[in-house]
């Protein structure tokens, strides 16, 4: 026993095992998006897939909360944020 809380080391695990499925979606998309398929569709199949995921394991008032907080995110500009320092490492311009 390392002497650490059990949280503590149940949140480093969940960080890593969200890091490591982070990754795996990012390849992804970027495998998706090499073979020219339209954006909103990729976008629209993994929110698709995710809200699916989310209904086999919690109630609907979860799921709720969940879209709730990324509707607020959304209206604070958080992802537009996001998307324009992607696009600026990228070269991009801002769309």
């Amino acid at each position: 026993m390392s002497g650490e809380p059990e949280e503590t080391m149940d949140e480093a695990a969940a960080e890593e095992a969200l890091a490591k499925a982070g990754t795996v979606i990012d390849r992804a998309i970027g495998f998706l998006m090499e073979q020219d398929m339209d954006p909103v569709i990729v976008a629209s199949a993994l929110l698709g897939g995710a809200l699916g995921m989310l209904a086999q394991c919690m109630e609907d008032e979860g799921i709720v909360q969940i879209l709730e907080n990324a509707i607020e995110s959304v209206e604070a500009g958080e992802f537009r944020r996001m998307a324009e320092e992607e696009d600026g490492e990228e070269g991009k311009p801002p769309a």
